[in-house]
């Protein structure tokens, strides 16, 4: 009986936890609006950099599971390093002693929006790790949700893009035709 009573309460602690979250996110959400399109650009290009240095180290004499960590490890670099740089830029024109209201309330739709990503990002990561792919990394952006996650040379089942697509159209208001799926071949 103390144990359930116990139980109980850590769960309505949670759930009020969430529900404050949930109130928070979107009373930003109401406030603020999508992010910049310059933005979305930047961390597409830094995802095929991202990419781009996958394939050089994967051209070279390590072994390919090596490589394979080490493109998720740098896109997951890459991602963040673009996003802290973007929110410090975001910052500095909201700080700014002559930055409009204007540009302020775009700063912090902008900084929302992102904030909105990482949540969302790290929520699919984690899915689709307990969906048995070995590792993964997810790019949201306005245009759409890049998913890059391994697999053999001879290219992912149909079953797999099926828990991907399940997994993105389940859990974001992304629909599956603006899913990109990377394969990363081991």
């Amino acid at each position: 009986m103390k144990r359930n009573l116990k139980r109980n309460i850590v769960v309505m602690a949670v759930l009020v936890f969430v529900g404050a979250a949930v109130y928070l996110n979107w009373s930003y959400n109401s406030r603020w609006g999508a992010a910049d399109p310059g933005m979305v650009a930047a961390e597409d290009a830094a995802m095929l950099a991202a990419e781009e240095q996958y394939t050089a180290a994967s051209a070279g004499t390590e072994e390919p599971s090596v490589a394979v960590n080490a493109y998720f490890d740098e896109a997951r670099l890459t991602r963040q390093s673009s996003r802290d740089e973007a929110l410090q830029l975001l910052e500095q024109a909201c700080s700014g002693q002559d930055a409009s209201q204007d540009v302020i309330d775009e700063s912090m739709r902008q900084i929302n929006a992102m904030a909105a990503w990482n949540m969302q990002e790290s929520l699919l990561e984690n899915q689709l790790l307990a969906k048995n792919f070995k590792d993964c990394v997810v790019f949201v952006s306005d245009d759409g949700i890049t998913v890059a996650v391994p697999a053999p040379v001879e290219g992912l089942t149909d079953t797999q893009v099926a828990q991907i697509t399940e997994a993105v159209v389940s859990n974001t208001d992304y629909a599956a035709q603006e899913l990109n799926i990377i394969e990363v071949t081991e």
